[in-house]
């Protein structure tokens, strides 16, 4: 009790506390565009039940891990080595070949995020893509479809909390504020679940643009798994710059589209 205290009369520990949500925030957004485009997969009367349990399943894995930082904080260490390092880039080598648990666990799930967005990306640009039997086509049964959203969503909660804790370990030691900075971030995650889906569901394009995101996150996260450095506020940006263009965009088609709707109803 008296160390929460302390932590309330600290403006260093609300500074980290507000640093923490921020960055726990942005890190969901990967996460929360998955779950968007997933759940979109799905009957409408089933895609809020998706999202919930979903974004509930992110909100329990990321407190389960935070019970286990000294296990988490190990997964950084090597495992096995296969000696390639590539070439020197101020200073340091452009890539390693020397594996953690958390390597391990970044490349598979980058793997999978690239496997995904681009068979979502056929299945939107090929008329016969549906005729595939991929595990999420709408002609399958709803409860193994659903059933295969939530497996898919749990897989990519295990990766995307795992890098959320290590991030959480490295800008705090104080575990009161990883618990109370998850939770903030997950609860934001929540409330704009529903309406970023809607938006992707409403704006055909934009689906495709946040299946280039998936596809730029999945490569990230290999990249991270061979060593290779790639901050995280040249991503970000580019994927703000992106949605400000296709905004633009979508805002233009709409005053098109009021025009023309005008310009019909003034004929003869």
């Amino acid at each position: 009790m008296e160390n929460i205290l302390e932590l309330l009369a600290s403006p260093a520990a609300w500074a980290a506390l507000v640093t923490l949500i921020v960055m726990e925030v942005v890190l969901g957004i990967d996460n929360l565009i998955f779950i968007s485009i997933l759940s979109n997969k799905l009957p409408e009367e089933q895609r809020r039940k998706a999202r919930r349990i979903g974004i509930s399943l992110a909100l329990v894995m990321r407190l389960a891990l935070l019970t286990m930082i000294a296990w988490i904080v190990g997964l950084t260490a090597p495992v096995f080595d296969l000696g390639i390092v590539g070439p020197l880039s101020h200073g340091e080598p452009a890539f390693e070949t020397q594996f953690s648990w958390r390597d391990l666990i970044l490349l598979a799930g980058g793997l999978f995020l690239m496997w995904k967005a681009t068979t979502e990306i056929h299945h939107s640009v090929d008329s016969d893509a549906h005729d595939t039997g991929d595990l999420l086509d709408k002609k399958k049964l709803v409860s193994m479809t659903f059933t295969a959203a939530i497996v898919q969503i749990l897989l990519l909660d295990i990766v995307f909390s795992i890098d959320s804790i290590l991030t959480a370990v490295g800008m705090t030691e104080h575990v009161e504020i990883m618990y109370v900075a998850v939770v903030v971030a997950v609860t934001v995650m929540l409330f704009a679940a529903d309406p970023l889906a809607n938006f992707i569901n409403r704006n055909p394009t934009v689906v495709m643009l946040a299946l280039g995101f998936l596809l730029m996150i999945g490569m990230v996260l290999i990249a991270e798994a061979f060593g290779a450095h790639v901050p995280k506020g040249y991503i970000y940006t580019a994927m703000a710059f992106s949605a400000a263009v296709e905004g633009l965009n979508i805002w233009s088609r709409r005053a098109k589209d009021r025009k023309a709707a005008r310009a019909s109803g003034e004929a003869p």
